[in-house]
């Protein structure tokens, strides 16, 4: 939780600070070539893997805790908005920001672009703060309108998560470029676990229906 608030913090400030430069290269000539070479510098080296880590977290925080990913509205629009915003930072504004940084021209449209990301970023803090809606339709079982209960993720779980974003920002730092690989893999390894975890009673009501079956076959003439 506490890597999650400190990198979604840093990729909303990040976010506006490539505003405030975008935004400074538009109204301002003559300090265009280096606002805009520095908003890519951000973007590239700051912005991009603290997105990484914060999405990373937050995923794995919604598979491995009681939260979920798809039994809270809050959450199930924080992921969609997550989603969405990456692949606008990675496929939209890192491509529009390099080429920005080589013909020294902002357009209207990217300022516009960032000011939308980070107004999405203070909604998805103001979501996690208030905790809006009811629960969707997933939060219950279907056959008897009982709540889900979703358990809690190993402890190992989580740490690896921590480390996970930390390792891929050096590895990142190295090369020269975002290399959220481990950060992908933990995220993953929380849906494994939280897939086998729901499994495990569906499992043992089957064996227990099963035996309770026999039992009462053993017993008829």
């Amino acid at each position: 939780m506490w890597l999650h608030v400190v990198t979604s913090l840093g990729w909303m400030a990040l976010a506006l600070t490539l505003l405030a430069l975008l935004a400074l290269s538009v109204s301002d000539p003559a300090h265009a070539a280096s606002a805009t070479a520095m908003a890519h510098f951000l973007d590239t080296v700051l912005l991009a893997p603290l997105a990484n880590a914060s999405a990373s977290t937050g995923l794995v925080l919604s598979l491995g805790t009681a939260w979920g990913l798809i039994h809270q509205r809050w959450v199930l629009t924080k992921f969609a908005l997550t989603l969405g915003q990456l692949y606008a930072g990675i496929f939209l504004l890192s491509d529009a920001l390099g080429e920005t940084a080589a013909t020294v021209h902002a357009e209207p449209a990217l300022v516009a672009g960032t000011a939308a990301m980070a107004g999405a970023l203070g909604f998805q803090a103001w979501l996690s703060v208030t905790k809006p809606w009811p629960r969707t339709r997933w939060a219950r079982h279907r056959d008897t309108g009982r709540p889900v209960r979703l358990p809690t993720a190993p402890a190992a779980l989580f740490a690896a998560a921590v480390l996970a974003p930390l390792v891929d920002i050096a590895v990142g730092t190295v090369v020269g470029f975002p290399t959220p690989v481990l950060s992908l893999l933990s995220v993953v390894a929380a849906a494994v676990v939280r897939r086998r975890a729901l499994r495990a009673p569906r499992a043992a009501g089957r064996m227990q229906y099963g035996d309770t079956a026999a039992a009462i076959g053993e017993t008829r003439p």
